[in-house]
């Protein structure tokens, strides 16, 4: 073989090694070796990735603009509109704590 064809089988070889590692199931630790404050600890980051996002939020994510970008707001606010008097009503709020509640709630949710 030349020089070359060497080369190119070797990255190949490699190449393929590589995936073949990326796409083998991780192994789990035995149990015994797991602590439990690592355990707590490995648990909060992901419900901090879990945090609901805004309209806003979305819509840029999406890169809506114009006529989009309207209709998509309109909808995603009456959309936390209706979720909020749900939640207000599930806590049993009337009159102003109600109001109060419903209105930093859409807030949240639409985002600012």
């Amino acid at each position: 073989m030349t020089p070359m064809k060497l080369a190119l089988a070797a990255a190949v070889l490699a190449l393929s090694s590589a995936v073949a590692l990326a796409q083998a199931p991780a192994t789990q630790p035995a149990p015994a070796a797991k602590a439990p404050a690592a355990k707590t600890e490995a648990a909060k980051p992901a419900k901090q990735a879990q945090a609901p996002s805004s309209c806003k939020a979305d819509a840029a994510g999406k890169k809506l603009a114009g006529a989009a970008l309207a209709s998509f707001m309109k909808k995603c606010e009456a959309d936390a509109t209706t979720a909020c008097g749900k939640s207000a009503e599930d806590k049993k709020l009337a009159g102003a704590a109600k109001a109060s509640h419903t209105k930093k709630c859409v807030l949240e949710k639409v985002g600012s």
